[in-house]
């Protein structure tokens, strides 16, 4: 056994006994997204000798640059979803005080403009199919009056406070499952969960920031295509990479966020046209298969390549993918992406996934065991 194999396989990464997400990583529901163990566990293995930035190019709602701040480290995020970064940098950016009495003063004149019927209801496709007319009118009064508060992290945070609630309060069964169903929420249920969200919300970001021992670094989130990504937009001084893209056929984070961003005047087709990993891409004609997968994966390396500090690791999580009934090995379509590019696989280590924390769609993915792979530049 190698020594960076060894290195690997010397500690456990199916954290089976590990707690729900709690605190600041439950803040917001997003399904699919790292557990903390993994990464904070990674920053505590593979932090680079001279320091260096926590980099993760694929940075869903921020799972990594929490542990990455919490340790003391500057983080940056990548992350095409608007809604994702709107989270991740609600998550490691502080809150200007005044935010209770912000809360208050928008549940105060939202609940006003719906008792004076003066509520313009934004124009969204299909919306009386998935929100009952009164949730309709509870939420529009909601996020307008959350666009009209002064201070932008506390906007951010009631955003992502309101945007926590969204399906619960609409006709979509779950947040895994994109179907219509019969749900008994009133008006008033509106304005009561919001005000929860907020207060958990709060609550978690200061409990996060209150322990007088921890040393905060800090975080940049970018809202962009990593594809498109230039070197010229990152720091050079990347001393670590800690990320798990998008599997190909798994999960479509557009539409099982989709009524969250066009309630926040987000757009979640233009997300869908550029989601790697999103079911349409590879159900269309002339549809997408491993291979693009392969050169994404290849365009992400070539721009860790000339971002990374030397001797620094790319460490990736990946699973298999299931595309019209084939069974697909991400991690040996992740090892040549790297190889291209000129990475070289340094150590793999296999994890399972407890059973809730699967993926949702058993047809499309059906994902019980994941790679921890760790890549380091050649030379």
């Amino acid at each position: 056994m190698t020594g960076p194999l060894r290195k690997l396989t010397s500690h456990d990464w199916d954290f089976a006994d590990a707690p729900a997400n709690k605190g600041i990583h439950a803040i917001h529901p997003y399904p699919a997204k790292f557990i903390p163990q993994i990464p904070r566990q990674l920053i505590n293995l593979y932090s680079h000798d001279d320091g260096g930035i926590v980099l993760d190019p694929f940075c869903g709602s921020g799972t990594t640059l929490v542990e990455a701040i919490r340790s003391g480290h500057d983080a940056w995020g990548i992350d095409l979803n608007p809604l994702a970064c709107l989270i991740a940098r609600v998550k490691t950016v502080p809150i200007d005080i005044g935010f209770d009495l912000a809360k208050q003063d928008v549940l105060t004149k939202a609940r006003e403009r719906v008792r004076a019927g003066d509520v313009d209801v934004p124009s969204i496709p299909n919306l009386d199919h998935w929100f009952k007319p009164e949730v309709e009118q509870a939420l529009a009064a909601l996020i307008g009056e959350i666009h009209s508060v002064g201070s932008q992290s506390i906007q951010d945070a009631l955003k992502v406070a309101f945007s926590s609630i969204v399906v619960r309060v609409s006709n979509q069964e779950s947040d895994t499952r994109y179907a219509a169903i019969e749900k008994s929420v009133s008006q008033p249920d509106v304005f009561v969960l919001f005000e929860r969200a907020a207060e958990r919300l709060f609550n978690a970001i200061t409990s996060f920031r209150s322990d007088m021992f921890l040393r905060l670094g800090q975080a940049t989130i970018l809202n962009s295509d990593t594809m498109s990504v230039s070197p010229a937009a990152l720091p050079h001084n990347v001393g670590l990479v800690i990320t798990s893209p998008p599997y190909p056929n798994a999960y479509e984070y557009w539409l099982y966020h989709k009524y969250r961003m066009f309630w926040l005047g987000m757009d979640p087709i233009e997300v869908k046209n550029k989601e790697i990993g999103a079911r349409p891409h590879f159900f269309k004609k002339n549809h997408q298969d491993e291979r693009d997968f392969e050169n994404q994966m290849a365009s992400c390396f070539s721009l860790l390549s000339k971002v990374m500090m030397p001797r620094a690791k790319a460490c990736f999580l990946v699973g298999r993918s299931i595309i019209h009934g084939r069974r697909i090995d991400n991690l040996a379509i992740l090892k040549r992406a790297a190889e291209s590019q000129g990475f070289l696989l340094e150590a793999s280590v296999e994890r399972r996934i407890p059973n809730t924390r699967r993926t949702f769609n058993p047809s499309h993915g059906n994902i019980n065991k994941e790679h921890v792979a760790i890549f380091s530049l050649e030379g």
